[in-house]
């Protein structure tokens, strides 16, 4: 689809708008805000969210859904096998340094089904230059909601520990997988 550029040598600018898409994936590359607006179909969101230090905050955010721009990107796993593509983790930064952790599964049709965004307007004005803003519109507060976006990586979760003993070393039944 070529959407994605070759990442540039040195660091992502902020003062560019443009967020590096990055880790397990086959086609790693940079964003502008103006490369999603391009790229991928927009869709819109009128989203409530708690704000801790001023309450309510009422927006409309436009915008190509996540999933889709990191389906682009080729991640590294096998699109016909829903828990290989269930253990992989999107961590998102912001250009302030806040950043947040979404699953795979959520934003899934399989699964969660989240329609989480990568904002290009927010309330009718371009963010070309601020930057691109995650957006999760089914959450109640906005503290996933990530401003001027400077990278997204994508990857497996791994768990930590031995792995778990399944019954396959010896010989008598054990549970086997379960459905895909």
């Amino acid at each position: 689809m070529g959407r994605l550029k070759t990442p540039p040598s040195g660091p992502t600018s902020v003062r560019t708008g443009a967020f590096a898409l990055r880790g397990e994936v086959g086609r790693p590359g940079t964003l502008t805000v103006a490369d999603l607006r391009r790229g991928w179909e927009q869709h819109s969101a009128d989203v409530v969210f708690e704000c801790a230090s001023s309450g309510p905050r009422h927006h409309r955010f436009e915008g190509p859904l996540l999933r889709e721009v990191v389906a682009d990107a080729r991640p590294d796993f096998d699109v016909r096998r829903r828990r290989d593509r269930s253990r992989f983790l999107l961590a998102v930064t912001g250009g302030d340094g806040h950043h947040t952790v979404l699953s795979w599964g959520e934003i899934d049709p399989d699964f969660g089904d989240v329609p989480a965004l990568l904002a290009t307007a927010l309330d009718g004005v371009a963010l070309d230059l601020a930057g691109s803003q995650l957006v999760v519109p089914t959450d109640r507060c906005g503290a996933r909601y990530i401003s001027a976006i400077t990278s997204v990586w994508v990857g497996a979760s791994l768990v930590p520990g031995p792995a778990p003993d399944l019954g396959l070393s010896s010989s008598a039944p054990g549970p086997g997988p379960g459905p895909e």
